[in-house]
């Protein structure tokens, strides 16, 4: 049997389109399975907490169970290429953090590019480090710390929670910027460093806000400024270290990523149920006892902020020396 011409033309037009509808149906239908939200620390953190805060909010809404995977280890680069070596199809996710910016210049054989293959879902979260001090430091505010430091030049503890963490390079752009010597104590995260920090043993510290709030509305702890541009809505009444240094600027921020290629739609349909989530008022008020805000971004948004972020601490970590362990 022969076609004539025009008709076999249309014929394969039709059939060339086929294969897109298959794909447009199972965007829509996302999920039919369950999804994985995988973390590259261990359960308890701040960065576990907020993948099980929007990981039930999505299994309400979408009718599948998103589990929360912890996949800890080298400084979440495990999780990391994991997430990055699955299929793009929206069933493995993660929940990467202001730690993946950093990584890229402390190690430099990783066998992905995290900016590259890693596509930007939605935030989550967003929350200043406060750089805080024990009672006993005769300092009051920042001018006064850093007074004291240049008077006591190399004789300060700066407390860390690891080397390359984020308490670290933060600590490394304050230096920088007060232009003052201290001296760097990485810790093996920040509660055995907040422990030393309410003994005495340690002078001065750089912590996530929900590791020393209670300490500092306590009194254990005197908090002199938080990170970032804006004041925290959990303590008001400390100001920020750009009051002091200006332009000075630094969140500990939540995210979620998908394999580069994931299908757009899906990608699309899960910024729109987790911008949803961070606008509820129940999810709002819990990030706001974390000491967090919500950070809400478009896909392509979120692209744009770990480009930026991930050369602002190239930048700090180079000018610094900063080596991984």
């Amino acid at each position: 049997m022969t076609f004539p011409r025009r008709k076999l033309l249309h014929l394969l037009a039709g059939a060339a389109t086929l294969p897109a509808f298959p794909r447009i149906a199972s965007a829509l239908d996302y999920p039919t399975r369950p999804v994985r939200l995988v973390v590259g620390f261990a359960p308890g953190g701040a960065t576990d907490i907020a993948a099980r805060l929007i990981g039930q909010w999505l299994s309400e809404r979408l009718g599948q169970s998103f589990i929360v995977e912890n996949r800890p280890g080298a400084s979440t680069n495990i999780a990391a290429e994991a997430v990055i070596n699955s299929p793009p199809d929206g069933y493995t996710l993660m929940v990467f953090s202001i730690t993946n910016t950093i990584n890229p210049a402390l190690f430099t054989q990783l066998n992905f590019n995290f900016v590259r293959d890693m596509s930007g879902v939605a935030g989550i979260n967003t929350a200043p480090l406060v750089l805080e001090v024990n009672p006993a430091v005769p300092v009051n505010s920042v001018p006064e710390l850093i007074s004291y430091a240049k008077a006591n030049p190399g004789k300060i503890s700066l407390g860390n929670f690891g080397i390359g963490s984020s308490s670290h390079v933060v600590g490394e752009l304050f230096k920088m910027t007060a232009n003052v010597n201290m001296v760097d104590v990485p810790y093996r995260g920040g509660a055995p460093m907040v422990t030393d920090l309410l003994g005495g043993q340690l002078q001065v510290a750089l912590d996530n806000l929900s590791g020393s709030i209670e300490h500092i509305r306590s009194g254990k702890l005197r908090a002199l400024a938080v990170t970032t541009v804006s004041r925290s809505p959990a303590l008001p009444n400390i100001p920020t270290l750009g009051e002091f240094l200006p332009g000075f600027e630094a969140n500990s921020w939540i995210a979620v990523g998908a394999p580069r290629h994931t299908p757009a739609e899906i990608v699309d349909k899960l910024n729109r149920e987790i911008n949803a989530g961070l606008a509820d008022p129940k999810i709002a008020a819990r990030l706001a006892d974390l000491g967090s805000t919500a950070l809400t971004f478009s896909p392509g948004d979120l692209d744009k902020f770990v480009v930026a972020e991930t050369e602002k601490w190239s930048k700090v970590i180079r000018a610094a020396g900063i080596k991984a362990e």
